[in-house]
Parts: C-alpha cells; sequence; structure tokens
C-alpha cells in the first residue's frame, strides 16, 4: 500500500450540530492509547488519534483539546501501515463504537495480546506468564447480540443512533455492522417510530430468536412487540433467562467457547465443591453443575437472582446465595476452602475483601473471567503475593473492530509458597516508637516489638527518600536476624531540608537548631517502610513523602518545647502531633507519615508481601482520614 490514502469516508454524514472550524496536524503515532486510539505527541500534549496505527504518519483534525490531552481523527495518512484496510462501515470515524475497523483482524488479535501483555507487566509486575495468542472470534461481523441507541429528534424524524465519545454529538446510523443480522434489520424497522423515549435496548437470543426491547411502546402500528420483561438465550444445551437488567455476555458463540475454556481448565472430576462467584444469571453454574459434587452461585443483585433461581431449577447439587461476594467467601472461608472458584467481576475487578478471601482460604484452582487487562493486573498482583501462581493467561476476543479484550486466567495453588506466607503472617516492629506502635494498634493488628538499635546516619549525599529506605531496610534486617519467622516491620522517618536530610537531632543544641532552620519554612517528610521475612531475608519497601509548612514560632517556643526533651527522639527535632508547640500551620500530603508511619504504604507493601492483615479501623480516627489513601486502604476499599 503506497502513497496518500483521503479518508473521505470520514466527512460523509451529517451531524446534529454545526461543523466544526478545521484544525489539522501532522503526526507521528507512535503508540496506543487506553481506547484503543493511536498516540502521537503535539506541543507536550499526548494526541489520541482516532483511526491511526502506531508506526504511521499522518493529517490528523483535531476533535477537542483539554486541559491535558488531544483528541483526533485521521483524515490522511501519509505513510501507511501494512496493517491498514478500507473500513467496512460508511460511519467509521463519525461513529466511535469500532476503534478498529481499518486494521486487518489478525493485527487486531496480535494487538489484543500484546495490550494484555503490557498490563500484567507495567501494573500487575507479572512476567514471563504464558500468554497464547487471542482465540479469534468465529464472527469478525454481526456478532452482538444486545444493542443500545440513543434517539434524536431531527429533520428526518426519530432516529436511532449512537453518540461520538468525544464530541457528544449524535450519529444517524441506519445499520450497525456489528449487530447480528436480526437486530440489523429490526433497527432499520424502528428508524423513525421511537418517539416516545431518548434511549433504547434491544437483545437478540441468538440461538432462540426470542428478542426484548425497552422501554415498551404504545403507540398504535409500532413495527416490533416491546417492553418484554425478559428473554431466553440457549448455551451448550441449557437454557437461560435473561431479564431486562440483568448482564450477559454480547457475543453468545464466543462466550460459548469461552464457558468451555473454563470448564476444561478447572479439570472437574465431579468430586469438587466449585463457587460461581460474581454469579449473574447463574451461567457458569449451570454449565459445571454436571461437572461437580456441589456449585455455590454468589450474587448480589435482585434481578439477577431472579433469573437465575429460574436458571438452575431442577439442578440439586447447586445453592444460590444472596450477598456481596467478598462476604458471602469470607464465610464460606471460615469452614474450609473450596475445590475450585470461577470469577467473572465487573469492568472494576474483585473487591478486596474477595481477594482477601480467597488468599486466607485459598482453593486449588482459580478461573478469572476479566473484560479489563488492568484491573485484571491489578488482581493477579493481590493473589500471586499470596498463595498462588498463574498458570496462563488466554486473551479471547469478545469484541471484534474494537480495542476491548476478554481474557481467561487459570490460577493453581502453590503449596510450598503457601507454607512460607503462612510463616510469615507473625508481624514484629523494629522499632521502639511509640508513635508507630500506636498507629499498628489502631489497626487493631497483633504484633511483637524488637526494636533494631542500630545507628541512623543521616550523612552522605544519598538523597532522603532512598535514605529513608535504606534506614527502614536496616533496621528491620537487623531485627530479622534475631527472630525464627515472621515478618519484620522497619520505619525511617527523614526531614528534608532543600535537599538536606536531617534525622534526630543528638543534643538540645542541635534541636535548637533544626528548629529555628525549619521556622516559617516548607519542607518534605519522607518516611520509609520496610518488610523483611525473617526466615527468608525476602524483603519489599516503599516510602512517602508530605510538605510540612511550619509556622513562624518564636524563640521562647523553642526552648520550652526543647526543654520537655521531646525533640530528641523526632527527626527535624519536632513532633507534628505536639499540643505543646503546634509546629505545622499546615500538611499537604499523608498526616500519618508526618507522625512516622504511613498507613497507606505499609499497607500496600503488606498486600504485595502476601500479609493477610485482619485490618479494624472502623472506629474514629481523625488522623488517618486526613489522608484518604490511608483511609481507603484501612477500611478495606483497596489493598
Amino acid at each position: 500500500m503506497n502513497g496518500n490514502l483521503e479518508l473521505s469516508d470520514l466527512e460523509r454524514h451529517p451531524v446534529a450540530s454545526p461543523p466544526r472550524e478545521q484544525r489539522l496536524l501532522e503526526l507521528a503515532l507512535t503508540g496506543l492509547g487506553r481506547l484503543g486510539e493511536a498516540l502521537a505527541e503535539s506541543g507536550g500534549k499526548p494526541v489520541f488519534v482516532f483511526g491511526g496505527i502506531p508506526g504511521e504518519r499522518v493529517v490528523a483534525e483535531v476533535l477537542r483539546e483539554r486541559r491535558d490531552y488531544i483528541a483526533a481523527r485521521v483524515t490522511r495518512v501519509l505513510d501507511p501501515s501494512p496493517d491498514r484496510v478500507a473500513a467496512p462501515c460508511t460511519y467509521f470515524g463519525e461513529c466511535t463504537g469500532c476503534q478498529w475497523q481499518h486494521i486487518r483482524y489478525e493485527r487486531q488479535l496480535e494487538m489484543k495480546r500484546a495490550i494484555v501483555v503490557d498490563a500484567l507487566e507495567r501494573i500487575g509486575g507479572l512476567r514471563d506468564i504464558d500468554v497464547p495468542p487471542t482465540l479469534p472470534s468465529p464472527e469478525q461481523f454481526g456478532y452482538r447480540n444486545h444493542a443500545r441507541f440513543t434517539v434524536w429528534r431531527g429533520e428526518r424524524g426519530a432516529r436511532l443512533g449512537y453518540v461520538h465519545r468525544e464530541t457528544h454529538r449524535h450519529v444517524d446510523i441506519d445499520r450497525c455492522l456489528l449487530m447480528a443480522p436480526w437486530l440489523a434489520e429490526a433497527m432499520a424497522a424502528l428508524q423513525g417510530h421511537v418517539g416516545e423515549t431518548t434511549q433504547l435496548s434491544l437483545r437478540l437470543g441468538v440461538n432462540t430468536g426470542e428478542w426484548l426491547l425497552q422501554p415498551r411502546f404504545e403507540r398504535e402500528g409500532f413495527p416490533l412487540e416491546s417492553g418484554q420483561k425478559a428473554y431466553h438465550e440457549r448455551m451448550h444445551g441449557h437454557l437461560f433467562q435473561i431479564s431486562s437488567p440483568s448482564f450477559f455476555q454480547v457475543n453468545t458463540h464466543q462466550a460459548e467457547r469461552m464457558a468451555t475454556l473454563v470448564r476444561d481448565a478447572l479439570g472437574l472430576t465431579g468430586e469438587e465443591a466449585v463457587v460461581d462467584a460474581y454469579a449473574g444469571v447463574g451461567t457458569f453454574a449451570v454449565l459445571m453443575a454436571d461437572r461437580a459434587r456441589r456449585v455455590i452461585a454468589i450474587e448480589e443483585s435482585a434481578s439477577a437472582l431472579v433469573d437465575a433461581r429460574v436458571n438452575v431449577a431442577g439442578l440439586p447439587n447447586v445453592e444460590l446465595r444472596q450477598g456481596r461476594t467478598e462476604a458471602v467467601l469470607l464465610e464460606l472461608a471460615a469452614n474450609g476452602p473450596v475445590d475450585a472458584v470461577v470469577l467473572d467481576p465487573p469492568r472494576d475487578g474483585c473487591m478486596p475483601g474477595t481477594l482477601d478471601a480467597l488468599v486466607q482460604a485459598p482453593p486449588a484452582r482459580i478461573a478469572y473471567i476479566s473484560c479489563d487487562p488492568e484491573t485484571l493486573a491489578r488482581d493477579l498482583a493481590v493473589l500471586t503475593a499470596g498463595p498462588f501462581r498463574v498458570a496462563s493467561v488466554q486473551p479471547v476476543d469478545m469484541f471484534p473492530q474494537t480495542h476491548h479484550v476478554e481474557s481467561v486466567t487459570v490460577l493453581r495453588l502453590d503449596t510450598e509458597r503457601k507454607r512460607r506466607l503462612d510463616a510469615r503472617q507473625r508481624l514484629v516492629l523494629a522499632s521502639g516508637s511509640p508513635r508507630r506502635r500506636a498507629i499498628l494498634a489502631h489497626l487493631g493488628l497483633d504484633f511483637a516489638v524488637a526494636p533494631s538499635n542500630i545507628p541512623e546516619e543521616t550523612g552522605g549525599t544519598t538523597p532522603p527518600a532512598m535514605l529513608a529506605e535504606r534506614l527502614a531496610l536496616a533496621k528491620a534486617h537487623a531485627t530479622a536476624a534475631t527472630q525464627p519467622s515472621g515478618t519484620v516491620i522497619g520505619a525511617d522517618t527523614v526531614v528534608d531540608l532543600d535537599g538536606v536530610p536531617l534525622g534526630k537531632p543528638a543534643d538540645a543544641e542541635e534541636a535548637r537548631a533544626m528548629l529555628r532552620a525549619l521556622r516559617g519554612r516548607e519542607h518534605r517528610v519522607i518516611t520509609g517502610v520496610a518488610l523483611v521475612d525473617a526466615a527468608t531475608g525476602d524483603a519489599v519497601a516503599g516510602h512517602r513523602a508530605s510538605r510540612v509548612a511550619m509556622r513562624d514560632y518564636a524563640d521562647d517556643e523553642i526552648e520550652a518545647y526543647v526543654a520537655t526533651g521531646d525533640a530528641l527522639d523526632k527527626a527535624g527535632g519536632y513532633a507534628v502531633q505536639s499540643t505543646m508547640l503546634h509546629p505545622a500551620r499546615d500538611v499537604h500530603g499523608c498526616y500519618l507519615n508526618v507522625v512516622g508511619f504511613p498507613v497507606c504504604v505499609f499497607l500496600k507493601l503488606a498486600g504485595r508481601f502476601g500479609l493477610r492483615l485482619r485490618v479494624d479501623a472502623k472506629q474514629p480516627w481523625p488522623e488517618l482520614d486526613r489522608c484518604p489513601e490511608c483511609a481507603k486502604r484501612a477500611r478495606g476499599g483497596d489493598r
């Protein structure tokens, strides 16, 4: 393919709003954005370019410029990729529902696998994972069994269409190539007849021919029956009821193949107890029932459970539980682990409590179905910090012509790692600091105290953040050498004043000098946190920095404070929480970091280290709430 490509089909269709003043950029496309666009740079801003392919040089029209990025679309290709093909849909570019119609299908599959690998490495820190080629869809077009439309009332009457992601303009659509043939015909029949609503949902049972059209239309002579409460679909010989609010995969044939993948991955023999977490209408529970001794399906949505009860009727070994997945899993874990778990969470991934329950009572096998590689990678990082190893991550193309990629991950219990992690659960604090002891106690944790008593040197040219982590590690390793097993917690706080690290003052005179140097100025407080396995020497470390603006306290206030002796065991010669001195005018960032122990960093490291902490920070704790990340992690929002 040579020469310039004029993408005139991008300009072919009128839209509901007036034309824009055109602004063009010539761009070199270097990568992919998160929503499937090609990535470029202009004027120091990232440019997300619809209709491009990495490696191309293009001319693109600016659609919208925001403070931190530019959205654009290709109007001319100067140096085309060998993977470029003609997009068959005349709406491509005006409608943003498809992002990759201009890329040959084999390359789409390669790019989806690359997206999964990148997320595993970049977010999960997971390398050398078996990621086979993406499983292609049997249909590259005409595969969707579900369509949602907006309705625009214009010169042509009430028209079905889509809304452009960036410009928010309505685009009239006469035919969508992704829709199953019957849906495409139904869409054409509905055009001009849908003025009673602004939104419309149309769903089809590909294997049954049943449909569901919402909302109900009262107009006489309306082309289709509407207002159905539910419809049915058939998969692997089983009939499923699906109500209007319930989720069901949009690519029926590929969903059947994915269900086979999951069943085979779990290697069920008929003797196992299996949990179908985030069960929805009970799809996996039904499809595993003939291969398991017992299936427990967990679902929070009452409407989905209405369908699930119908779908599991006649299957005596399937039990439905309504509730939050994390709560029911913890309840089941109290009676010992199950044999296998299917995880099929929403796009946001699993709640921390779900992952905690799996780590505390690990099943032998997990099959994790994900529609978002980034939340998958985040969750796998937690599970593999626990007793699991990833056997494989199989990308599945449920959504051809788009950047979306589904995947089926198989995890297996590593019994030797579990043994080592069990020994790691005992906590030892390598510090005599009453502040750090109080913070750990506030978290409701059981721990022993064994101060390291190593000297804290702050001289030299080591950057303050690196110094804080190095000293925290040194303390943890020193105490670990005295312990038979368990996780040793080390921490060290450094005050950074214009790049000069300040530790604890050696005497009263040095304390006075530090307080005078800090007075009326802003500085950084950096606390390093380290965890060391006493039995193996494995370690992780991190730090948090906060900015502290000091008030302009008087010399006599310094003298009175130093006389108490409180300044001598504090980095920088002060305690931010001192009710006598009140040294800080303002703290920007984590407050507990300035006190000497950032809960946010500790809990994040604990998750990476495989610690199964039972944190109890529900009681009022104003210092914790001054850092949103500390509060979120301590109260179970994100670990």
